[in-house]
Formats: structure tokens, sequence, C-alpha cells
């Protein structure tokens, strides 16, 4: 780990402080412990980080794929070589437990990967003749500078996930990591400076969100931000970026309902439960907030539900008997505990939990709370926390119009026996991503982002790339198109 342990930003090809030498403290969630410091880095240091991307991009660009695909297939080598020590890290600075921390490097080096395999598939199409003279076609092209900003709750998955098919296309980066986890990009871009990228190609800045952010959005520079984060955020940096009209591509925050209907599989379905809403403390966007469920089995399920929460094991990440890490910070905390509640004062009842764990910190125990009301915060917002929130339904329309009232519409999960209501439910549903009888759902191969303001644009997958691709046409006129050729 201490060979990835880097405590200073990379820009154009070097490891840098903050001018000023400030720095900010990183903290281990699960220890309350200083794991080190990074630069705190604010416009004039991002300027620099643009401007070795601007001129990096400008001979980048002309790269052939082949070349770009051996230096994506040469980091996704050195990922999977240092994938248990970026697990520990990862693990170290956010605090899932390391089984979840492996996974998603596997899943983070499997972006770059497919990526990398995508960078020989950017094709373009001849159009139709429409003149007798003339000639046309589309080409695809870079966008240019990308300005990639990743959160902390999968700080590897974001970034493999936004700058691998940007790198495919050639393009070139500034990431900010979330201030929260930022170790875990400096160890991915030493392993990408290890592949060979050259400089420029890659920047990394840590430091202030607010003011490397302003800085990404005026510079004319960058043409696209990418960005996952909460829904205001994303609102914030779509109106900074108006001005210039700059490209954007947001992935921004859910509030994923799960309906089980009387005819699912029960063990099923509290299994799904269990396996995305707990997953990370539930500190995910795609996991399940609301729990909907068909008044005649309600009851039941609630049973099995309580009693599969009751084996979870709450601590360290790294103790691998736990499958339960700590919150991120006080202020995560402080809304689990909020949303508990007021759904308690809104005559919700607790079935299990309700309280900070007795380990401390910012630990939180495994909650259940039954009877909960639709005009309670747990309802309308993401709790990002280990609270399971069940609400009654008595007809399949009924379920529907509750899972579609929310501004927003990332993922939605269906339980049901029912291959009529299977398609019925699927189409009804307001969400760019919809599980029926499954709730894992992310991959590599498949599209990933939302309707309404759950975000613009997609992620992963065959499509992946286009975001950060230009369509270009060209018509060649004047053309003797009709010489005759004579033998």
């Amino acid at each position: 780990m201490n060979q990835l342990f880097i405590q200073k930003a990379y820009i154009n090809g070097k490891w840098e402080n903050a001018l000023d030498q400030s720095t900010i403290e990183v903290i281990n969630p699960a220890s309350q412990q200083k794991l080190g410091t990074v630069p705190k880095m604010g416009e004039a240091e991002t300027a620099q980080a643009v401007e070795a991307a601007y001129r990096a991009f400008q001979s980048w660009q002309y790269t052939s794929v082949n070349d770009r695909y051996k230096l994506l297939k040469a980091w996704f080598d050195l990922i999977q070589q240092y994938k248990e020590s970026l697990a520990a890290m990862l693990t170290s600075e956010q605090g899932k437990p390391l089984k979840e921390a492996l996974a998603e490097v596997d899943y983070g080096a499997e972006f770059v990967s497919w990526f990398a395999e995508e960078a020989k598939r950017i094709y373009g199409r001849l159009m139709p003749q429409y003149r007798a003279d003339a000639m046309s076609f589309v080409t695809k092209q870079p966008v240019g500078v990308v300005g990639a900003i990743t959160p902390w709750n999968f700080p590897i998955a974001m970034i493999t996930r936004k700058c691998a098919p940007a790198l495919a296309a050639g393009c070139t980066l500034v990431i900010k990591p979330a201030e929260s986890t930022p170790f875990s990009a400096l160890a991915l871009v030493r392993l990408a400076e290890q592949a060979g990228f050259p400089p420029g190609v890659i920047n990394v800045v840590t430091g202030d969100p607010q003011r490397i952010g302003k800085l990404l959005t005026a510079d004319s520079r960058v043409s696209h931000i990418s960005f996952t984060g909460s829904t205001q955020t994303g609102k914030t940096l779509m109106q900074q970026c108006v001005p210039q009209l700059k490209k954007l591509s947001l992935e921004l925050g859910g509030n994923a309902p799960l309906m089980v209907f009387e005819d699912a599989d029960l063990n099923k379905a509290v299994q799904g439960t269990m396996a995305s809403k707990f997953r990370n403390t539930g500190q995910t966007c795609v996991c399940v907030n609301r729990i909907l469920v068909h008044h005649k089995i309600y009851d039941q399920f609630a049973e099995l539900l309580a009693e599969a929460m009751a084996q979870l094991r709450v601590g360290s990440g790294l103790d691998l008997q736990n499958n339960q890490g700590p919150l991120i910070n006080q202020k995560s905390l402080q809304k689990v505990e909020g949303h508990v509640k007021d759904a308690l004062d809104k005559g919700a009842k607790l079935w299990l939990g309700g309280k900070p764990h007795q380990a401390g910190g910012t630990f939180f125990q495994p909650t259940l709370l039954t009877e909960v009301h639709r005009d309670c915060l747990i309802a309308q917002e993401e709790t990002f926390g280990p609270v399971a929130a069940l609400f009654r339904f008595d007809s399949e329309s009924e379920a529907i119009a509750m899972a579609n009232d929310t501004p927003l519409g990332l993922s939605a999960y269906c339980y049901t026996q029912d291959m009529e209501r299977v398609f019925r439910v699927s189409r009804a549903l307001d969400y760019g991503i919809v599980g029926i009888n499954e709730t894992m759902l992310s991959s590599t191969t498949a599209t990933f982002g939302g309707m309404k303001q759950s975000g613009i644009g997609r992620e992963g997958g065959p499509y992946g790339i286009e975001t950060f691709l230009e369509k270009k046409y060209t018509l060649i006129g004047n053309l003797d198109l009709n010489h005759q050729i004579i033998k």
C-alpha cells in the first residue's frame, strides 16, 4: 500500500503541493484517525492543470486507437496487479468492508478494459449522396479537455467510469476527487503514470471543491464537465456552465423504490433488499430508499427482513467478519438520525435499531422502520444510510404512483412473478435503471444514468464513450463523379 500512498496532486506529469503549501486532512471514518493529508489547491493550481491538459490534447487527440488501447490495457493490468493494496486503501479512507472494496476495484478495472476495446470502435458514417457532384461523411472526434469531478462513495469505480472512455476517445483530463477519499484517485493515477500515459494527459487536483469546480466550469479550455454527486451540486455546476454552453454530463442523486408485490418470492426479495439497501452502509445513489410492500405480505416481509438485518455485523471494514462499515462523516450521521426521528415523529414504528451504534464514531445501527408515511423526509430525500423504510400499498397502480412520486429517477426495483406485470411496471416507471427480481444491476456493459433530476447523459456500456465525442459533418463538393472510364 505504501508504494501507492501519495500525498501530493499530479499536474503535467509531476507530483505537486499546493502553491501556498496548505493541506487537507483525510480521516479514516472507522477509527476517526488521520490517514494523511493532500494539497489544498484552488484556482491557480487548477489553471495549471487545465493548461497542461490543453497542451497535451493537441497531440494526444491524434494518437492511434492502437496506442490508446495499449496504454489502457497496461493500466488495467496494473490495477489488477495491485488490487489488494487499492482495496485496503479504499476501505481505510471510505470505510466500506474490504470484500466490497475488492469488488469495486475489479468493477473499476473492468471499465478500463472495456473502453480500451471501445477505442477501436469509434465509427463514422458515409452519408447518402444527395448531389451528383458531392460526397459527404460524418466523423467523430474527441471533445477536448474533460473536467471529471468524482464522489467519495465509489472513489475508484467512478474515476475509471469517466476517465477510461474519455482517454479512449482521445480526450485529456483534469480530475477532482472528493476531498474525503483522494488517496484512491492518486493511487490510480500513479498506476496510469507507470502504464506510460504522457505528461498532461491525466492530471489530478485536490482541495477546495467550490474553487476548483468554479475554475473548471469557467475556463474555456475545458470542453466538458463530467460530474457524479448530489443533485443540488449538479444544478450549481450546470448554472456555471451556461455562459459558455459547456458540455455537461451529470450522474446525480436517486430515491430508489423497491416494489414487492403479493406474488413475489419473498426470500429473494429480502436478499435483494439486503444487497442493495446495506451495500456501502446504504451510501449508494442506486440503493433502495423506499420499500413498497403489498399489504397482503407486508408483515411477513417485515419479519423476514428484520431477521436478515439482525445478522449484519457492524465495525471496521478491515475486519473480514464485518459487513457494514461507518458512515462517511458526522454530517451523514446527523442526516440519518434526522430522517429516523422525522419518521418516528410522523407515526412510523421502530422495529430494529434507530440509534448510533455502540462502536461510536459515525457507525449507525441497521434500522428497520415500518408503517412509514409518504410525507416523511425519508420518502422525499436520499437517506444515504442503513435505514430500511417500509411503506404499504394495495394495488399495482398505487405502487407505481408511489414509486414515481419524486423529482428523481435514477433506479427502481420490482419483485414479482407475473410476466405481464414485469413489462407494465418497467414501462411505467420514470427511471433510467430498472431491476426486476434483482437489485445488483451495475455493469460495465450496460448504460448507467437517470431520468428527471437524476442526471443528464449515460455512463458505461456502448454509449459511455459517446459523451466524449463530437460528430463532424464534412462535404466534398465539385467532384467529377460521372467521369467515364474507357477501357
